[in-house]
């Protein structure tokens, strides 16, 4: 961790800045901070194809339509701002980014499906999208059909670089780099913990979530425009001992493990897997204690279903093993 005092940056959202749905360790960071550092990021959300017809009730932030004119080179259906280089960061280390506050951007939000997509597409073979009125003053959103939800706003992507052979990569699949993890538990006061694989670190953050439900059913969120507040910490490992594997990350409440694949099963087993190594590594409790703790005291929750890699989130109450 630098010895140096923490200083601020601030990353706008601009065509320079975001990435169109992809993760690619050969894309060079738009900012080099220290350890330490406050990184404050600017994240829009929407591609041309899901804009509001109506303006004047959904209007447009200028920044979202420089994007959109920028015909940036695009994979993903998600607006990425970053990365940004953690200096020193090597493979093998870890990087912690404490989350201290998420804020919406905008007025509106939308949520959507489409044919071929979502938890049951064999259900619903139509487009169905809907522009979510979003009053940030008292932290709701009213849904067209009459109920007024509150807020509770998270990043649906944060990660690091994927490792440098692994190539373009769509946004979509969450993976052992983080990116589109759809956890909503990840709100501000949170900590998220990720395994680096590339010198830098390179941490980008996007896919804004007005509120979510576990499972992300439908394929979306509340999507919507969010500015993030991160500190971005380094913790130094080495490529032959890292210091983290998989995701990790800590609520004011919870320690928090995750497991990703196609399979939900195979998800769980992951899951599983990380909440017995990190009560492992925590404790002096054997692998068979932490396995019957996980089944007395660990809630494991359906993360997403929706993003090709589903997700597996446990949870570990804080103060009954450390």
């Amino acid at each position: 961790m630098s010895q140096t005092a923490s200083r601020t940056h601030h990353v706008a959202a601009t065509p320079d800045t975001v990435q169109f749905g992809l993760f690619d360790a050969a894309i060079p960071p738009v900012l080099t901070v220290e350890s330490g550092d406050v990184v404050t990021m600017e994240c829009l959300s929407g591609g041309r194809e899901v804009m509001p017809e109506d303006a004047d009730a959904f209007p447009i932030p200028p920044a979202l339509r420089a994007i959109h004119e920028a015909n940036l080179s695009r994979i993903g259906t998600h607006m990425i701002t970053g990365p940004v280089a953690v200096r020193g960061a090597m493979p093998g280390d870890m990087l912690e980014v404490r989350i201290e506050a998420v804020e919406p951007g905008s007025d509106w939000g939308y949520c959507g499906f489409r044919p071929l997509a979502g938890t049951i597409p064999e259900d619903f073979d139509a487009r169905f999208l809907s522009h979510i009125p979003v009053d940030r003053a008292r932290g709701v959103c009213r849904l067209p059909w009459g109920p007024e939800l509150r807020l509770a706003p998270f990043f649906g992507i944060m990660g690091v670089a994927p490792p440098a052979a692994h190539g373009r990569l769509s946004s979509k699949e969450p993976r052992a780099f983080g990116g589109n993890l759809d956890n909503k538990e990840l709100v501000a006061g949170s900590i998220l913990y990720l395994p680096v694989f590339v010198p830098g670190a390179h941490f980008s953050a996007g896919d804004g979530h007005g509120l979510q439900g576990d499972g992300e059913v439908c394929v979306n969120a509340l999507e919507m425009s969010l500015n993030g507040r991160f500190t971005l910490v380094l913790h130094k490992g080495s490529a032959a001992a890292p210091l983290l594997r998989m995701p990790r990350a800590e609520t004011p409440t919870h320690w928090i493990s995750m497991g990703m694949n196609e399979d939900l099963d195979q998800a769980m087993k992951q899951a599983l897997r990380e909440m017995i190594a990190l009560i492992c590594a925590r404790t002096a409790l054997s692998r068979a204690q932490a396995y019957q703790t996980c089944s007395l005291a660990v809630d494991f929750r359906v993360t997403q279903t929706v993003n090709g890699e589903k997700g597996i989130h446990g949870m570990l109450r804080k103060g009954l093993l450390f």
